[in-house]
């Protein structure tokens, strides 16, 4: 993914004011309107503009991006890999102005601000307005979508402090996640989204559930995968073994001729749900090393009983 200087984009340091945003902003815009710049690639550059202006002129999308900005580094040739999770946690409210509804943003925007909440919703008399929703990333343990359970989620949200200035702050909330729930599902927090006006009631708060990144598990849907090293001999002529799933431990049967890639499939193992996901075991062959004279002997003799064996038979034209 590419790391989007938006600061850069306009010509500007990261000190700048609102004014001096604003400033670069319509300087630049004017010069690359599609309508008037006759530069190939100007229509392109307008678009980052809009970009980097839609960020840096809303105080709470500046706030999280300048967040991010210190917490990551950023490659000389603005090429990064973000580490999974990096824009979990962000909690996010208001509503995208008018001149911003709608517009294609880079991949860089929309993994920060995918979320498009919408605006507060007024009711009877201009000072009694619901508060607006909140949207987060959040990320979970794979084993908390098998027995669901009470958890404690951090979140960074813009806020104003008492001189004025947004910064990020932080707050903990206990979460009932639901036995079964998958990537990509929210969980509705009523009222804890942006405080009401007149004494109207709080926004809701909505929180996209994502799995923290696992040594042994894959997640697809509701089916869960994990590789399993078998020894020649327990792939060859088959074995009993015993195998790790989110939900505790089990037995699998390797089937005798068994190759590299194969996928067992454990029926009803994966994520619960009606009906629950499947776990499937992939295996690959894990060979013991010929670090001693009786492991190279054992090899010289399995070379001279398996002498026709050609491995690489398919590769020949």
């Amino acid at each position: 993914m590419e790391y989007k200087d938006y600061y850069a984009m306009l010509g500007l340091e990261s000190t700048a004011t609102p004014d001096e945003i604003k400033r670069a902003y319509r300087k630049l815009a004017r010069k690359y309107h599609p309508d008037v710049s006759k530069d190939p690639d100007g229509e392109a550059r307008f678009k980052e503009i809009a970009e980097a202006y839609a960020v840096l002129k809303d105080e709470e999308k500046k706030a999280a991006y300048d967040d991010i900005g210190t917490r990551y580094r950023q490659g000389k040739d603005r090429e990064f890999t973000p580490p999974p999770g990096w824009d979990s946690g962000f909690e996010f409210s208001g509503a995208d102005s008018a001149d911003d509804y709608g517009a294609e943003h880079s991949d860089f925007f929309e993994a920060i601000f995918g979320a498009r909440p919408r605006a507060s919703r007024a009711t009877h008399g201009s000072t009694h307005v619901i508060g607006g929703d909140h949207h987060a990333k959040v990320q979970i343990d794979l084993r908390d979508a098998y027995r669901g359970g009470l958890r404690t989620i951090s979140l960074r949200a813009p806020q104003m402090d008492a001189s004025g200035h947004v910064r990020m702050q932080e707050r903990q909330l206990e979460v009932n996640i639901p036995k079964g729930i998958r990537a990509g599902q929210h969980l509705r927090l009523a009222g804890q989204g942006g405080p009401g006006l007149g004494g109207a009631p709080a926004g809701d708060l909505y929180l996209e559930i994502e799995f923290a990144p696992h040594p042994l598990f894959r997640v697809d849907g509701r089916d869960v995968y994990a590789d399993l090293p078998v020894a020649p001999w327990e792939a060859a002529l088959g074995a009993n073994v015993q195998i790790p799933t989110p939900d505790g431990s089990v037995q699998l049967s390797v089937p005798p001729g068994s190759s590299s890639g194969r996928k067992l499939r454990l029926k009803g193992k994966g994520i619960p749900g009606n009906p629950p996901g499947d776990l499937y075991a992939v295996l690959f062959i894990a060979l013991p090393p010929a670090d001693t004279d009786q492991a190279k002997a054992a090899y010289r003799d399995m070379a001279k009983t398996f002498g026709g064996f050609a491995p690489r038979k398919s590769l020949e034209a």
